[in-house]
């Protein structure tokens, strides 16, 4: 063995590793906690995997205040704006597979090939809502037949700030299928990572972060589920609320919160496989229907009418 190539091996063996740091992603940049608190996120067999930030309530209003200010801009953007942009954040997730089967097998227990198929299914997924965005007027909207001359018209319209609880038990799959049917549709969200296993709920904001998604389109949390969807749940500008991460006996407490605002809130189903197609309700959820009434015209001197 040569001298320089054993001065070579030397350098890598004396090498540190470096450890991600992961940060909550609110209003397109990387804040701490504002209360400087993280907690220890574990694998599957409890060996130590990173410290999250453990969000407070000021964190919880602050994304609040970045969905609202950004919501003006994504909800008027053109539909096939909007499928533009989430195609090109699954672009970025697809260049990003391995990180994320890293952390998918870390933080479900899953062997590398089983969660390299969910990491597949996730941008899947995300592709899947990305081809909604432009289609789900005509699937939900359109001309009203009505008696008397008028036009009646209905076209589906974004909820507005959607608070979504993200499923526990899957970390990414599960997290994608409540976060794209909601910003697909024009709406914003403040996302409440897995408490047990938020490493891939947090590395996503790192993807919409370099993606061309607007900042405060989707704000990620990491923490105590039921400290951070209390403010939420009771806050006056968040218009709807995703409880699919939320127990039963946290889920009505939120619901009751809920209803002081008359929010709309999408109560937790059961899910066996979030691989399954999933239909189109999760967007329907978050949408509202908006009809226009116009009088029709005359047509010329015969009076006939369009």
């Amino acid at each position: 063995m040569s001298e320089k190539t054993d001065k070579t091996d030397k350098t890598e063996q004396q090498r540190l590793s470096v450890f991600k740091t992961y940060k909550l992603y609110v209003g397109g940049k990387f804040p701490r906690s504002e209360s400087g608190r993280v907690f220890e996120v574990t694998d599957s067999k409890g060996k130590w995997l990173a410290n999250a930030p453990l969000s407070s309530r000021k964190d919880a209003r602050d994304a609040v205040v970045a969905a609202r200010k950004a919501f003006g801009g994504w909800s008027g953007a053109t539909a096939y704006n909007r499928g533009q942009v989430l195609y090109r954040v699954a672009e970025m997730l697809e260049g990003r597979k391995a990180q994320f089967v890293h952390e998918v097998a870390d933080a479900e227990g899953l062997s590398k090939s089983r969660a390299a198929a969910v990491v597949d299914a996730t941008i899947d997924r995300w592709v899947w809502y990305a081809g909604w965005t432009d289609k789900i007027a005509q699937v939900v909207g359109g001309g009203n037949p009505v008696a008397g001359p008028y036009f009646n018209l209905s076209s589906p319209e974004p909820t507005g700030v959607v608070a979504v609880l993200a499923p526990q038990e899957s970390s990414f799959l599960g997290l994608v299928s409540v976060v794209a049917p909601v910003i697909a549709t024009g709406n914003t969200a403040v996302v409440v990572a897995s408490e047990k296993s938020p490493l891939p709920a947090l590395s996503l904001g790192e993807v919409l972060a370099t993606s061309d998604l607007p900042g405060g389109v989707v704000n990620v949390l990491s923490g105590r589920t039921a400290e951070i969807a209390a403010p939420l749940a009771a806050h006056q500008d968040v218009n709807a609320i995703d409880l699919a991460g939320a127990d039963d006996g946290l889920a009505k407490e939120l619901e009751i919160a809920a209803a002081d605002n008359l929010k709309r809130a999408l109560r937790p189903q059961p899910v066996d496989d979030w691989s399954a197609t999933p239909g189109i309700d999760r967007m329907t959820a978050f949408l509202e229907t908006k009809t226009v009434w116009h009088p029709t015209g005359s047509l010329g001197a015969s009076g006939s009418a369009y």
